[in-house]
């Protein structure tokens, strides 16, 4: 059941997620405190040395934090992230991100995640810590 309710709770959040969507995103595996995603490098994600903007990446991992730490069924918000760029992300790249959790208490949760280009470089490293609200995802 908790695989299934991860995977209502994420097709939920990516129905309403306008950003999420534009950057062209899609899941591959979403389990409780785990994903896996998918997205293409465009165009217009370019900055002005022609290679993708770090907001693209750093935006990727966070749909993958939210989704990883949403999954377990109790809305959660990012407290604090960072990011660490490794390789230049190119037009046409495509992103693979996993995020894994860390940590989890009852009131907060911190994951670790990964991006890799299509060539299996890691591109960036991210680490993000969640608050864990009362709130219940009604799926």
């Amino acid at each position: 059941m908790s695989k299934e309710l991860a995977n209502k709770i994420v097709n939920k959040m990516m129905a309403e997620d306008k950003f999420s969507q534009w950057l062209g995103i899609e899941t591959v595996l979403v389990e409780q405190g785990h994903c896996i995603l998918k997205m293409k490098v465009r165009d217009e994600m370019v900055n002005g040395f022609g290679i993708a903007h770090g907001g693209i990446a750093f935006s990727f991992a966070d749909s993958a934090l939210a989704f990883a730490s949403n999954a377990y069924g109790r809305l959660s918000v990012a407290l604090e992230c960072s990011i660490s760029f490794a390789v230049a992300v190119n037009v046409n790249d495509e992103l693979t991100c996993e995020a894994r959790e860390l940590s989890l208490t009852n009131k907060t949760g911190t994951y670790h995640i990964e991006i890799s280009n299509q060539k299996k470089e890691k591109v960036a490293f991210f680490k993000g810590t969640v608050y864990r609200t009362s709130k219940n995802w009604e799926v």
